[in-house]
């Protein structure tokens, strides 16, 4: 656990990166869906996910959660002016759910060819297991990492901690062992490079025991940025348009109904590499054709390239957290405040007593998130094994205490982002799924299609307005 307690950690509390990652549907002006090529190139920034029209915005790391917001804002206004000037303009759908959908062959496979032909054939796999529908569905990643010096200054303290005798540095399996109290370098290592290697062994392990705590806690997140309770009935039904459908979910992509692989992993969180061998072996054993098959709400990335090798290899770059639907309330789908609250939950997580989620754990934690996207949460009961009873909605209240708590410890003035996330505990209708229910029921599509020429004016504006000022 951190040691929030201790002043340079505090000063550097609040320092990270954060990276946003943002999934649309383009469609045309009658609500049907695009089946043009992905018309703006390739980019590290733009890409397609499981559809042709399905398009993923990626931001660079930025340092607070304002300005990863701005940066998607800007991406989106690009993206929007690129649309508009299309030979028949398209839209990008403000929705995590899909509009009209007259059949599945009308959810064109994102096309990759050459090299990259694989990436097709990884989606007709996926589409031949879990079906087009379910692919259909949008959200936002929210990823973030501690600062390099925040980790680093915890690391000191746990060193000069092993050298008093007191609570040892974490130690992965793999990585080379120093004795803690031997100021000697490993065979074949100077000094400063057994301490680099004792640092990354501390900083994936902190990701690591991060991970299971949020795997466990996380649920909070899908509570309050469930936003996708409306779909076409044309989702639920083939062929039909034109009718709502609510099936008493806040959020349809994060409900049992949703984006969940057949069985529920159970993960290794012993180190880094025991991390990674658990995922690898849900592939190895025919479970899963790729790691990244694995729908899972939280992930560790590696630095580079996205891989199970690079993980162990590379070690951990950020947590990514891969609940969040897309707001349609906001410009670019996600409030600041939302993102703000995902890093007061990791600090709170981080500076708090490891957690131990074995079998029964992990499958009670799969089930809260779950049930954290139904429409009252005063109707599920939190799954705990330490004995908590009562409602999610209770349990929510009771985290947000706790954060309040915390926070005021650490000196630290968060209350309006708590506040902002509380009020949608204390009063329903706070939740945006409540409001986007209220807003565009009795016209789901027909609604929204407004709301996305809306979005779409208003990139243009601030494109022209930022082409003034130049």
């Amino acid at each position: 656990m951190l040691h929030y307690e201790n002043p340079e950690i505090r000063d550097l509390l609040f320092q990270g990166s954060f990276g946003l990652e943002r999934e649309s549907l383009r469609v045309l002006g009658d609500g049907t869906l695009s089946h043009t090529r992905h018309p703006f190139g390739e980019s590290a920034h733009v890409t397609r996910d499981f559809c042709e029209n399905q398009t993923e915005v990626n931001t660079d790391p930025c340092p607070s959660a304002e300005e990863a917001v701005r940066e998607l804002d800007r991406f989106t206004a690009k993206l929007q002016r690129v649309l508009a000037e299309l030979p028949e303009p398209e839209l990008l759908w403000p929705f995590s759910n899909p509009p009209y959908i007259r059949q599945e062959n009308d959810i064109p496979i994102a096309f990759f060819d050459g090299d990259l032909a694989e990436k097709t054939e990884y989606r007709r796999y996926l589409s031949a297991r879990y079906g087009r529908y379910l692919m259909t569905l949008s959200g936002i990643h929210v990823n973030y990492s501690f600062s390099e010096e925040l980790l680093r200054a915890e690391f000191r303290i746990r060193e000069r901690e092993n050298a008093a005798g007191g609570t040892k540095t974490p130690q992965a399996k793999t990585a080379p062992r120093a004795e803690s109290d031997s100021s000697e370098p490993m065979s074949g290592l100077s000094a400063e490079q057994t301490e680099e290697a004792r640092f990354r062994t501390f900083r994936d392990q902190f990701y690591v025991e991060l991970a299971e705590k949020a795997a466990v806690s996380g649920w909070i997140l899908t509570a309050v940025t469930a936003a996708s309770p409306l779909g076409d009935s044309s989702f639920a039904e083939e062929g039909v348009t034109g009718g709502d459908y609510f099936p008493g979910m806040a959020s349809i992509r994060c409900s049992e109904l949703g984006y969940w692989n057949f069985f529920t992993p159970v993960l290794d969180y012993s180190d880094i590499r025991s991390y990674a061998d658990s995922i690898e072996a849900y592939v190895t054993g025919g479970v899963l054709r790729a790691p990244s098959e694995l729908y899972y709400p939280v992930r560790l990335k590696p630095r580079g390239k996205n891989t199970l090798d690079n993980l162990r290899s590379g070690g951990v770059s950020h947590i990514e957290l891969r609940m969040f639907d897309l707001n349609p309330l906001a410009f670019s789908g996600v409030a600041v405040r939302d993102v703000k609250f995902a890093q007061l939950l990791l600090i709170y997580l981080a500076a708090g007593p490891a957690v131990r989620a074995d079998k029964n754990a992990q499958i009670m934690a799969v089930r809260n998130f779950k049930s954290a996207a139904r429409y009252d949460l005063r109707t599920v009961r939190l799954a705990s094994t330490d004995g908590n009873k009562g409602s999610l909605h209770e349990a929510g209240l009771r985290l947000l205490q706790d954060m309040e708590t915390f926070f005021r410890d650490c000196g630290r003035d968060v209350q309006c982002v708590l506040d902002f996330e509380l009020e949608k505990f204390t009063d329903p209708e706070r939740r945006y799924a409540a409001a986007v229910k209220e807003k565009y029921a009795g016209g789901f599509v027909r609604k929204g299609l407004v709301l996305a020429r809306q979005r779409q004016e208003e990139s243009l504006r601030s494109l022209r307005e930022g082409e003034r000022h130049v």
